[in-house]
């Protein structure tokens, strides 16, 4: 079911979980008689009516196959335009879950499916237990699957968190919300989970692909230390308040640090902005007036070449992190990162 939008509106899409169950639903149908419902409508959790068209069917004996295109909207999820297939099967008692190609399998424990499990989320689960349900029930085997889901999996967090061979089936309320924070914090969240369950004492967050390889380096963690917080330091720090491990490093550039600095926890461009006057606080060497017409921070880094200015940025930094981490006994400390992956300033 493809989604219209008003007029510059983002359109939203439907989740892995919901297409998963909308296939699961038009199989279990076609199991029972013969037939697929196409369009074929599920229930979402919140009461949303979404109807989907089937791109494949297939039907044997004893098992019943549907096919979904993913349609995830304006948001730009990897899996836009997957076919999410569901088999099902009367084998089994009750209704059992099983991976098929391009879904992963949980091998690491902190998630919310048990290790050995296919990854396919609570969420999901329950949807597709209530799409049978619906229809009188009955004993079967779910297989999802996902054709080159193995490959796009990379382009995920599933391989650090110990997801193998595929991609997750995932969501809560059936909906893609484009761009939506929510998703990526869920993964942050994730993979703190993960960390914890392993043991590790020492996690990072870090806002970019350059400056997680150098505090990867510098302290000789393990890939599933990294967090790939992206800008959302307050959505990893809140997190690690209320779950905590022993120490967390925040890594990243100049600009996104001085964001941090200034006090704010999400350091999207669109959301917030380096404020010259701060940063000229902190650089009396130079002019006031040269740093308040800067057009970057980096631009004042550079003007500031022989003034510590990034070790002053990642102090004002680590303040703002214990702030968020008030109350815990989480050691913190904030390195600033060149985009040549040089250390420049470090503090705590």
């Amino acid at each position: 079911m493809r989604q219209e939008k008003p007029e510059g509106q983002l359109r939203r899409g439907w989740t892995t979980g919901a297409c998963a169950t909308a296939a699961v639903k038009a199989a279990f149908a076609a199991l029972r008689t013969g037939n697929f419902p196409d369009p074929v409508t599920i229930t979402l959790p919140k009461g949303e009516t979404p109807s989907f068209p089937l791109a494949l069917e297939g039907l044997g004996e004893g098992w019943a196959r549907a096919g979904i295109v993913k349609d995830a909207g304006d948001d730009p999820d990897v899996t836009h335009g997957c076919l999410v297939m569901a088999t099902v099967r009367r084998v089994g008692s009750g209704v059992t879950f099983k991976a098929g190609e391009g879904v992963g399998t949980v091998t690491r424990a902190g998630l919310p499916v048990a290790v050995g499990e296919p990854a396919i989320n609570p969420s999901p689960r329950a949807m597709m237990r209530q799409a049978i349900a619906e229809q009188g029930g009955g004993d079967v085997e779910i297989e999802i699957s996902i054709p080159g889901g193995e490959e796009l999996a990379k382009r995920t967090w599933n391989p650090r968190l110990g997801i193998l061979g595929g991609l997750s089936i995932l969501g809560t309320t059936g909906i893609v919300h484009p761009f939506s924070c929510s998703a990526w914090i869920a993964s942050i969240q994730r993979g703190v989970d993960v960390a914890r369950a392993m043991g590790l004492s020492h996690v990072a967050g870090c806002t970019g692909s350059t400056s997680e390889d150098a505090v990867r380096a510098h302290y000789g963690l393990p890939l599933e230390a990294m967090l790939d917080m992206g800008d959302f330091a307050g959505g990893l720090l809140k997190y690690l308040r209320d779950h905590p491990v022993a120490r967390v490093t925040i890594g990243g550039g100049f600009g996104k640090i001085v964001k941090l600095g200034q006090g704010a926890l999400d350091l999207h461009s669109g959301r917030s902005q380096v404020d010259m006057e701060w940063l000229a606080g902190l650089v009396p060497e130079l002019p006031r007036d040269a740093v308040r017409a800067a057009n970057t921070a980096q631009q004042v880094l550079e003007m500031a070449a022989a003034a510590p200015l990034a070790s002053r940025v990642a102090t004002a930094a680590v303040a703002q992190v214990r702030q968020v981490l008030r109350g815990s006994l989480i050691a913190a400390d904030v390195m600033i990162v060149t985009r040549d992956g040089r250390i420049v300033g470090h503090a705590g």
